[in-house]
């Protein structure tokens, strides 16, 4: 990436943007560089290059192995004190967003309450349920593949304590009728890693749900709904669930980057 032009301040550090735009140099695919490589990714000198290379090997973010260089891992330390200062909705938030930009659909989270779930973040695309969902909502968890997620992810003397008081309600011709049969379904939920929900709370409506794990051992629950018009339950196995695993981990990664 190379660097900016010079801007017309007093105020402005050419030498920091030139350092930034070296550490900025390494991504993904370039995981190590020689001297020219950085000089070409940022448009610098090859003798400056060196210069600020082997300052931030000096100062511990860059390491040195003969002619190649990559970043240590005490660059985390240059983005942690805005993730510890973060919210968790703020974390996951732009998550949520390049997940519903990938699979056009809404998404969600919620922890669990008693025996309901409650929206605590709402990415939507365009509304597909009749029940209006917001930050705040309480649904369910009995008929809700973030609520099944939920209650998967209690200890069992605690989920036989929820079982034992959850009264089924039979919300569409789909929901589920006996405990046994939800029992199963949680513990099918816990087993694969996932949960998911064909038009139990609601005629129409599918999802799929994910657990997010908590550094203090709690758990958030992700989902993605679709409308069983266009998504059957297969493609809603192979195609969203995948997506949704990966962005509830992309999550969890910077929630205990922030603490």
């Amino acid at each position: 990436m190379a660097p900016t032009e010079p801007r017309a301040s007093q105020t402005y550090v050419k030498s920091l943007e030139r350092g930034l735009a070296v550490i900025r140099a390494f991504d993904a695919e370039h995981t190590e560089m020689r001297l020219s490589e950085v000089a070409q990714a940022t448009g610098l000198s090859r003798a400056v290059a060196r210069r600020f290379l082997l300052t931030l090997v000096e100062l511990g973010y860059v390491r040195q192995d003969g002619d190649r260089f990559s970043l240590r891992p005490r660059v985390l330390d240059l983005g942690y004190s805005y993730l510890s200062g973060l919210s968790f909705q703020e974390i996951a938030q732009p998550h949520m967003e390049s997940l519903v930009r990938r699979v056009e659909e809404s998404s969600s989270i919620s922890v669990l309450d008693g025996l309901d779930i409650v929206y605590v973040v709402r990415v939507p695309t365009r509304r597909i349920m009749t029940i209006t969902l917001a930050v705040g909502t309480r649904l369910p968890a009995y008929a809700t593949s973030m609520g099944r997620v939920l209650l998967a992810a209690l200890p069992p003397e605690e989920l036989g304590e929820r079982l034992g008081e959850i009264r089924l309600e039979r919300l569409t011709s789909h929901t589920v009728r006996t405990k046994k049969a939800l029992r199963e379904e949680i513990d099918q939920a816990r087993e694969q890693g996932f949960a998911m929900v064909d038009q139990e709370l609601e005629e129409g409506l599918r999802s799929a749900a994910v657990p997010i794990a908590g550094g203090d051992g709690k758990f958030a629950a992700l989902n993605v709904s679709v409308h069983a018009s266009r998504t059957d339950m297969e493609d809603l196995r192979e195609k969203f669930v995948p997506e949704v695993l990966k962005t509830a981990r992309a999550i969890e990664r910077d929630t205990r980057a922030g603490g």
